[in-house]
């Protein structure tokens, strides 16, 4: 396990010397050092900020993650499955994918108020097409041998969806979540800037007005940190436990 570790160890070790080489030759104002950094975390945390405003922004991304995920995969399979239905709606996928996020934002705010369902609705907008789009691609790969194979066999249609197309789409499905972690972490950032009274993006808002550098990377570093350990104990454990059946 240690010899599998060492790289990342080493790599964050060179990082944290190497932003401690810069730091020497930048104004402190400009880029603060490592030990700085991290005595803004230790004061944010002994106040209570960081956890409040951490669970707010963890709150967001969850809710939006799980919306996004579930209707753009659904909608996925759809447009994979069908098609006519891919021809007729298909083009609308490339229209959002192309739809600037901070327009999807500030629309959402101006129909719905600066409420937290439209700050929802907006990450998970964003993320929806993203989501679509891999598993429309997933499904299209679809063996048609095993199709035929559940039309012979006469399998329901929750036979084929629960035994062939999910266990078909589980590396697209990942790949989805993955990379929709990453993405909806950084809108919900913009969200709050615009448009709420807490989460990480409205203080990151506050320390750029007064040019606190050493707290808007201590929040940067603190919400990165709670989006790493979930991929390492939440997305890596559940991907081996649905793919392990592979051998």
């Amino acid at each position: 396990m240690l010899n599998r570790s060492l790289p990342g160890i080493l790599a964050a070790v060179l990082a944290l010397a190497l932003w401690a080489g810069a730091a020497g030759h930048w104004p402190q104002a400009h880029l603060p050092t490592p030990l700085a950094v991290l005595a803004a975390l230790e004061k944010a945390a002994a106040s209570g900020e960081l956890w409040r405003h951490l669970a707010a922004t963890l709150g967001r991304v969850v809710v939006s993650f799980v919306l996004a995920m579930s209707l753009g995969t659904a909608v996925g399979c759809l447009l994979g499955r069908s098609p006519l239905i891919n021809r007729l709606f298909g083009g609308w996928l490339l229209v959002l994918l192309n739809l600037p996020a901070l327009v999807v934002i500030i629309l959402a705010y101006i129909w719905f108020g600066l409420t937290e369902a439209a700050a929802v609705f907006a990450v998970a907008l964003n993320k929806l097409p993203h989501v679509a789009v891999t598993v429309r691609e997933g499904s299209r790969a679809l063996d048609p041998a095993l199709e035929e194979m559940a039309i012979v066999f006469q399998w329901s249609r929750w036979r084929r969806l629960r035994h062939i197309l999910l266990p078909h789409l589980v590396p697209y499905l990942f790949a989805a979540a993955r990379s929709g972690l990453a993405l909806i972490w950084k809108i919900v950032l913009v969200v709050e800037m615009l448009g709420r009274s807490n989460g990480v993006g409205f203080q990151i808002h506050l320390l750029f007005q007064v040019f606190d550098v050493a707290g808007i990377l201590a929040y940067s570093l603190a919400f990165i940190a709670v989006i790493q350990a979930v991929e390492w104990g939440v997305l890596r454990r559940w991907e081996a436990r649905c793919v392990r059946w592979r051998g």
